[in-house]
Formats: structure tokens, sequence, C-alpha cells
């Protein structure tokens, strides 16, 4: 009877996050617009400074007198589209509690913590990335509309976890049976949950990193071709920069997610070799799983060490971050369809 209630909850939250993301999305088509687009619907000026790239080549760039980070902005817009936004938000949230109640019935049916297979994996981790997005949209309603893309990532990975790697609720393996399970995958779980949030971060970072360089090129040719200047749109995805916020503040979120999860990562894996000297007489034995594990921990720091490396913070540090989640990604799915190891007890069939 849990494991009924838990899937029944499951789908139930997968629909909440499904009526938040259009929520999110009404707000972010219909709602203010930021800083950044506000000075893109103007009419550009002339450009009074110039920006050398590392390549030596000046780019002239619009000076309008702005801080994005000033106290003094505009009042956020208190008609229909914020407050579906914060509708959106209240969506979630219970959404999210749908989600912790799913993982509750699950413990129940199974008699032990809700993280002994894959499919409870990614769902708790879906969870963590939830809870670490609410608290961020909480805190910060400037960008709530940016759970638009939280919800779609999180929506996608549930209905996967659903349709790859259901597994039904039941005891545990004997490799399992241990109490660095808890220890182990609980850290693992909340570290891919931040991670998660931080690569839709960093991918929004790219695309308005993207579009602010497009448009100061374009306020650079108009300066140079005055009259005969003929205006470029911008293309997707840079359009859907139009109402995020500022790139440098993406940037630094995304930065802050990614130094959160790190360590957190380093320690499930130094706790997951240590279970494994208990469970197989070795610590490391390059099994897939933890093969990838350790590739994207390389990742990982090197997208910390890029981003505090003045030459390669910015574009290169965010492309990093992006291959990051790939590995995650090749670790989650890839390992678990494609080869086998000593994980392979995970529960996909």
């Amino acid at each position: 009877m849990y494991s009924s209630i838990s899937d029944g909850l499951m789908v139930a939250a997968v629909l909440g996050y499904i009526v938040a993301m259009v929520g999110y999305a009404i707000e972010y088509a219909f709602g203010r617009q930021g800083v950044v687009a506000r000075i893109a619907a103007r009419k550009p000026r002339q450009a009074t400074k110039v920006l050398v790239a590392t390549d030596g080549t000046e780019i002239p760039v619009v000076d309008d007198g702005e801080d994005v980070e000033s106290t003094h902005r505009p009042p956020v817009d208190a008609g229909r589209a914020a407050t579906i936004g914060r509708i959106a938000l209240g969506v979630q949230t219970v959404a999210a509690a749908t989600h912790a109640a799913c993982l509750v019935f699950r413990s129940l049916a199974a008699h032990r913590v809700p993280w002994g297979n894959m499919y409870e994996y990614v769902l708790t981790a879906c969870f963590i990335a939830t809870v670490a997005w609410l608290v961020v949209a909480y805190k910060r309603p400037s960008v709530r509309h940016l759970g638009l893309f939280v919800s779609l990532v999180v929506a996608i990975l549930l209905c996967l976890d659903a349709a790859k790697l259901y597994a039904t609720a039941g005891p545990l393996v004997p490799a399992l049976n241990s109490y660095w399970l808890v220890i182990h995958v609980s850290a693992m779980t909340v570290a891919s949950g931040l991670f998660m949030v931080g690569f839709v971060t960093m991918s929004l970072y790219l695309i308005q990193e993207r579009r602010e360089h497009a448009l100061a090129v374009e306020a650079g040719a108009q300066r140079i071709e005055g009259d005969d200047y003929v205006e470029r749109p911008l293309r997707f995805p840079l359009t859907l920069g139009e109402r995020l916020p500022s790139a440098e503040s993406i940037e630094r979120l995304g930065f802050r997610l990614h130094a959160l999860a790190f360590p957190i990562w380093t320690f499930a894996i130094m706790c997951g070799a240590i279970w494994a000297e208990h469970a197989w007489g070795t610590y490391w034995n390059w099994d897939p799983k933890e093969t990838w594990s350790f590739i994207a921990w390389v990742v990982y720091a090197a997208f910390l060490h890029a981003r505090a490396t003045p030459s390669l913070r910015g574009r290169w540090s965010g492309w990093i971050a992006i291959v990051g989640w790939a590995t995650m990604m090749v670790n989650l799915f890839g390992v678990n369809f494609v080869v086998t190891g000593l994980h392979s007890y995970a529960g996909v069939g």
C-alpha cells in the first residue's frame, strides 16, 4: 500500500512541477524586464568606452550609466504576470512537499532509507535540487521566473526516472546493507541536486553572456556605420536572455552553488572508498561508476580552478561546468545502461 501511495505522490509532484513551470513561463514571458532587457529595448547609444579582449580585439561598449546591482531599481511589477509567478512559486513549494511525502512513503514501503537504487537516487536528487532552488527563489525574488528552467529539468529527469529506472520497493541487497549507505549515498544525492541547479544556472549564464557581448558589438557597429547601419535581431537561444538578470549576477549564483556542492561530492567519494574497502576489500576498483564519479570530480575541480583564474573566468569556466554535468549524466544513465560493474545492483533492469 505504501508503495502505491508513493508512486501516486510521485505523479502528483511531477504534475505540480509542470504547473509551476507554466506559471514561471508566463511570468518570464510577460513580467517586468530585467535591467539588461530594458537597455536592449532602448535605442542604442554611442559607445563611450572600449574593452580590449584577450586577443587584442577592441569591443565598443555602451555605457548606460546604470549599475545592475544598484538598489535603486524600479519596483517589482505587481501585475498579473508577477502574481502568477508568485502562485507558481507556491505551487512548486506544494509539489516539493508532495515530493517529500513520496520519499517518506517509499521509505515506509521498503523499510529503509529511500535511496537504495537508482530510481530512488534520482528521486532524491531532484528533491534536493528543488529545495535548493526554492531557497534561492525565496531569498532573491528577482530571479523567481528562472524557476521555469529548473522545473523543466526536474520534470524531465523525474519522467525519465519513472520510465527507465523504476524499481519495486524492497529490501536492500546484501552489498548495500550498511550504515555507509546513509552517509555515502545521501552525500551523493545532495551534491547531485546542487550540481543540477548549478548546471541550469551556468547554462543561462552562457546565454546571457553571449547576448550581452552581441549587444555590445551591435552598439559599436552602429556607431561606426552611422545611418547605414542595419540592425540584426538576436536569434534563439540569445532571445531567452531578454528577461534574465545580468550575466555577472547569474554567474556568481552558479559559482556559489558549485562551490557548495563540490566539497560534498568530494566527501561522498571519500566515504564511498571507505565503504568499498569494507565491502570489497579494496578502496578503489576502477569500477565504471567509481571512474566516472572521479572524472566528474576532476571536471568540477577544473571549473573551480578556471573560475579563480582571470584569463579563464567567464565563458570558459561556464563551459567546463556544462561538461561537468554531462559527466554526471553519463554516470547516471550511460554507465547503468551500457556497462556493468560492481554497482550493477543499482536496481536498473
